[in-house]
């Protein structure tokens, strides 16, 4: 009894197919039933473009602290979903995070971030460091790893001053959990790449926080003018940025007739150009 070589081969998994590197991918091909329903493309495309989305977010070290802002828009697929989402968070009295991804889980684990610190503080008496804090945020997205690994991304910034300094610094992480020491400025978020070019030419470390405050209004404005998902200062509502700073005396929020102040500025100093 002979077989031909395509008959052979037909009956053969082809697990090492060279058009992906993904086993999600080869097991979908070839055992469609062992994929959950909600993992199928189809289906996973499906919720991708229900799920709302936040960005941007940045922050500005300045010589009396640091300064932490986001925009306020949220997208779900091709639609704005929201207009006044809410991006920044204060995770104790000396520090903040900045969240963009997924904005379920992203808004969660700031929550639980600042459960955490609390918690830290009353049982052992005193308030983590700055590096305690950062680490700690690192090892929670560490945690919802399984989450990213489906879609469900959440990368936040993190922000703060050490009160026993007085030295403000930013971190950043990627979607698994790396912790990277920014050194006078940070931003992520679909509109982080236009963001970064305003910072990287406007930023002054040895500036005071209205200087840090208003590069950041400046930055955003320049990421919500190249990014559909990141929104710019609504004139009209009087909606506009979250902008926070934080030094030894602790985190405030800027008021809305702040922000506005430096939004004018910004649109003024465009007009003359």
């Amino acid at each position: 009894m002979t077989f031909r070589a395509d008959e052979l081969l037909a009956g053969l998994p082809s697990p090492f197919d060279a058009r992906s590197s993904s086993f999600f991918e080869v097991l979908r091909r070839q055992a469609p039933e062992a994929v959950p329903a909600v993992l199928d493309g189809t289906m996973h495309q499906h919720l991708r473009d229900r799920l709302v989305e936040g960005t941007t977010v940045l922050a500005v070290v300045s010589a009396q602290g640091v300064i932490i802002a986001g925009d306020r828009r949220a997208t779900a697929g091709n639609l704005i979903s929201r207009t006044d989402v809410r991006k920044i968070y204060p995770a104790d009295d000396w520090s903040a995070v900045g969240i963009s991804g997924t904005a379920g889980p992203a808004m969660e684990l700031a929550r639980i971030f600042s459960t955490e610190l609390e918690h830290y503080e009353k049982v052992e008496g005193e308030p983590l460091s700055l590096e305690g804090k950062a680490n700690k945020l690192a090892g929670l997205v560490r945690a919802h790893l399984p989450m990213a690994m489906q879609g469900l991304i959440v990368v936040p910034l993190f922000a703060g001053v050490d009160p026993r300094t007085a030295v403000g610094r930013i971190f950043e992480y990627d979607p698994v959990g790396g912790r990277y020491l920014a050194t006078s400025y940070a931003a992520t978020g679909s509109g982080s790449l236009a963001a970064r070019a305003t910072l990287k030419r406007l930023v002054e470390p040895a500036a005071d926080l209205h200087g840090a405050a208003a590069v950041a209004v400046e930055a955003l404005f320049d990421a919500a003018e190249e990014d559909s998902a990141t929104g710019g200062p609504d004139l009209i509502r009087h909606i506009y940025p979250i902008v926070a700073e934080i030094d030894v005396d602790g985190y405030r929020e800027l008021t809305d007739e702040q922000v506005a102040a430096h939004v004018q500025a910004t649109i003024e100093r465009r007009r003359n150009r």
